[in-house]
């Protein structure tokens, strides 16, 4: 588990989270989501281990601060907003970077190409990173992450840690994406992801952490969550939660909202 206690973070001496609780369970896709400036970016990175917090984060039962960088790369992968890369590197060298900085017990020379794959770029590999789409480079360092926690370690669940992961991305690569999310935490792997668009949130999200103003303000199932007061006042405009008739699954129309 991922679980954070009391954690607050501040950045240029401005406080950005306050007594933000959470936890991630293996076999669960968590999603975090709120408006613009709320703290879901942030949170990713403190529970990665790339910002100072105060408080408690824990992976597995070791608390974060005092892991290796090394150690706690095994154990999890991050996939950031964005990433920039400056070198001419072929999309199978960005994604074997994955398995130098994980761990992989019995890989093999093919990994990079069935990640590839998995993600809808096989026969990408030889191409140049620079040359592709923003969709598909987001994409190759999906592939890259798998790569990095792609089989057991040691008997420990392990992580992915995805920000945004489908910002750039059609809606049949969204639904990939969230697809392998959900398979991963199906093999007993955890997901958070931060996520903006709250019907794909509730279409793959077992759990939702809503954040506001650098807190975490409520917490649980999309149908716990999905409420008109509460997503209202969190995106400070009115909204109307419907159900699909042929089941309780919540969702949102942008035609009914109101600024």
């Amino acid at each position: 588990m991922i679980e954070a206690r009391d954690l607050n973070v501040s950045i240029g001496g401005k406080r950005i989270l306050s007594h933000v609780n959470f936890a991630a369970e293996p076999g669960i896709v968590t999603a975090i989501v709120g408006p613009n400036g709320s703290g879901k970016s942030t949170l990713i990175k403190t529970i990665s281990g790339d910002l100072p917090y105060g408080g408690s984060i824990t992976l597995n039962g070791q608390e974060l601060a005092r892991m290796k960088p090394a150690d706690a790369a095994i154990v999890r992968a991050v996939l950031p907003q964005s990433t920039t890369l400056s070198f001419p590197y072929t999309v199978r060298e960005v994604v074997s970077l994955g398995i130098m900085g994980g761990y992989s017990a019995a890989w093999d020379n093919c990994l990079p190409e069935r990640a590839l794959e998995k993600v809808d770029l096989a026969g990408f590999a030889g191409r140049f990173y620079q040359e592709l789409s923003g969709g598909e480079q987001q994409r190759v360092q999906l592939a890259r992450v798998l790569c990095q926690v792609w089989t057991p370690c040691l008997g420990q669940p392990r992580y992915l840690l995805l920000d945004e992961p489908v910002s750039s991305l059609d809606i049949k690569h969204q639904l990939i994406v969230l697809r392998i999310a959900r398979e991963f935490a199906a093999a007993g792997g955890g997901v958070v992801a931060v996520l903006h668009d709250l019907n794909l949130t509730v279409a793959f999200a077992h759990h939702v952490i809503i954040m506001h103003q650098g807190r975490s303000v409520a917490g649980g199932t999309p149908e716990e969550v999905m409420q008109d007061a509460l997503l209202s006042e969190v995106f400070d405009c009115q909204l109307k939660v419907g159900a699909l008739p042929d089941g309780p699954t919540p969702f949102l129309l942008p035609q009914t909202a109101m600024v």
